[in-house]
């Protein structure tokens, strides 16, 4: 099998602030052309992982590098390959969405055309002149977006970026993320929405108390932790059975649907949440 090749290497990474220790032996990869979840509950440490991976924070031990450069040494070219969607990522209200990200074009080196390019890629190109302090939510959070990726990134950071949008908007935010994966851009994703993970992520580590407890594709991690292993079948009379997700029962099933009896059918698999629930024994929101 082809070796892909590491974004993002975290090894046996503790991070210590005075007697609190926010990070507890992490070790993770993540690959190139990858979108990786990582979700956790508020205080698990997700927001740690992220500034030290973006150079702003240092370890206590361990290794990180991005690029293959140790965080605590990027370099300029590294952060030119880099874009952050944070929680705290503010506009310039008195500005207007295209000297907004006009500023970011010259800090980067961009032609100013690419402006108009990546407007077009939110669905903004009819807001160019409007003022950020008239934005609505998923307006601004979209302009947040697109002047994350003016400079074309390797790397995006996204921490919790559809975080109170209604579905429409986190539907176009979905799209994009998935349009950058296929032009190559790895995506490194914080948030405490399972659909959106599930949907959307590759791999994902769930984040608690400072520990990744359980890694993988996030629809293999409910099958492997499916206790229940029954199905749903919903009948035309409306009357629901649970079945035993088995060979034996599988006549049964069959008999069902040639009899035309079956509205509609569904697996046990918990989602995310439950999983998370299930290994240690609390919520993620």
């Amino acid at each position: 099998m082809k070796n892909v090749e590491s974004v993002i290497t975290m090894k046996n990474v503790q991070k210590v602030f005075g007697k609190n220790t926010a990070l507890k032996d992490v070790s993770c990869n993540v690959h190139k052309g990858e979108i990786f979840g990582l979700l956790g509950p508020s205080g698990s440490g997700k927001t740690t992982i992220i500034k030290i991976l973006t150079g702003q924070m240092n370890t206590t031990s361990g290794e990180t590098t991005v690029f293959s450069t140790p965080t605590a040494k990027l370099t300029e070219d590294i952060y030119n390959k880099i874009g952050i969607v944070a929680d705290n990522s503010g506009l310039y209200t008195r500005l207007s969405c295209y000297d907004n990200l006009k500023i970011f074009a010259k800090i980067y080196g961009v032609d100013k055309e690419q402006i108009h390019a990546v407007l077009e890629k939110v669905e903004l190109q009819d807001a160019l002149k409007k003022s950020a302090s008239k934005l609505s939510k998923g307006m601004a959070q979209r302009i947040v977006l697109a002047r994350a990726i003016l400079h074309q990134p390797k790397l995006l950071f996204l921490d919790e970026p559809t975080s109170g949008l209604d579905p429409a908007t986190s539907k176009k935010i979905h799209q994009l993320i998935f349009a950058m994966r296929e032009a190559g851009t790895t995506i490194f994703l914080t948030t405490h929405n399972m659909e959106e993970a599930t949907t959307l992520c590759d791999n994902i580590a769930l984040l608690n108390d400072g520990v990744i407890i359980e890694y993988g594709n996030p629809k293999e991690l409910c099958r492997k932790y499916n206790a229940d292993k029954k199905i749903s079948v919903l009948l035309k009379s409306g009357e629901l059975l649970e079945i035993a997700n088995s060979r034996e029962q599988a006549k049964q099933i069959a008999q069902l649907f040639e009899n035309d009896l079956v509205e509609s059918i569904h697996s046990s698999e918990p989602n995310l949440e439950s999983v998370f629930i299930q290994l240690t024994g609390r919520k993620l929101v």
